[in-house]
């Protein structure tokens, strides 16, 4: 196992993004043949099956999901070896850094940070992916490896995966966004998306009789604001989502008592060691203390 070499580890991790030999051995230049070679090479050294093969192509087994999110996570920190190197011999940020985050967390936090990170660090390059606040979430793209950071929400408001660190940036408040015009917004029905509250405020949604029974589930926040804007009903949102509401929403704020959520980052312990993420975890803790 301690012989398995850096191309073995990119062959894997071709064959379960491409969920087939031909499609890894076509994305990595490689034959088909040498592709199920190092595949079979993999399986011995590590004594498990790591795919089902089958007519429909490759899927990876429970060892393989295992294997795959190891070797993507051991070929980022190799690929990020000689950025690492030569910023400590020269005191130069650079290299990319990957960061997953739901859409408004990605428009209300990022833009300001990242244009601070490109005036004082040139030579590093983010590069944001936009994920849905449910399930695994952003989360669990920091764990398979495929982002560096993610921006989430974090303890109290949402457990945080074992085998990753986070940090809290701030608590964020919801508010009642109403059509403006409506005489009697109450009387609309609730408009509401899968990714809005976590199990920590719909106890508080529980606890509100003067919020409408009614309700109509959409796609996201984007398409909950433009049918609050025409009219259709209200909707309790959070403070991101309503930085700036469009024209036709009127917003209001829920009172004392009103549900709260924690946003912050969470990323590996090794990770966090990487001078990318140390720079853009810098700048993220400094731009929400300002």
């Amino acid at each position: 196992m301690s012989d398995l070499s850096p191309s073995e580890l990119r062959v894997l991790v071709a064959v379960a993004e491409e969920r087939s030999f031909t499609g890894a051995a076509a994305s990595l230049g490689m034959t088909q043949s040498a592709v199920s070679h190092a595949v079979r090479t993999v399986e011995r050294k590590l004594g498990a099956v790591l795919f089902d093969r089958g007519r429909r192509g490759a899927r990876a087994t429970e060892a393989g999901t295992r294997a795959v999110t190891q070797a993507r996570h051991i070929l980022r920190l190799l690929d990020s070896m000689g950025s690492e190197t030569r910023g400590a011999a020269e005191g130069i940020v650079a290299g990319p850094v990957r960061i997953a985050a739901f859409r408004s967390a990605a428009a209300g936090l990022l833009p300001a940070v990242l244009d601070r990170l490109a005036a004082a660090h040139p030579g590093l390059h983010p590069q944001v992916s936009i994920v849905r606040d449910v399930g695994r979430g952003s989360a669990g793209e920091v764990l398979d490896a495929k982002a560096d950071l993610g921006i989430t929400t974090v303890p109290p408001t949402s457990p945080v995966p074992d085998g990753l660190i986070f940090n809290r940036l701030y608590e964020e408040r919801y508010l009642l966004a109403a059509p403006a015009g409506a005489p009697d917004p109450h009387r609309l029905p609730l408009l509401d998306w899968s990714e809005n509250c976590s199990s920590y405020t719909r106890r508080w949604w529980e606890e509100q009789d003067w919020l409408p029974e009614r309700r109509i589930m959409v796609e996201d926040d984007s398409v909950v604001l433009s049918m609050v804007a025409a009219g259709v009903g209200v909707a309790v949102m959070p403070h991101l989502t309503l930085a700036a509401p469009p024209e036709g929403v009127r917003v209001t704020d829920l009172g004392p008592t009103a549900p709260t959520r924690h946003l912050g980052y969470v990323t590996t312990p090794a990770l966090a060691q990487t001078l990318p993420v140390r720079t853009l975890i810098r700048e993220l803790r400094a731009a929400h203390a300002r």
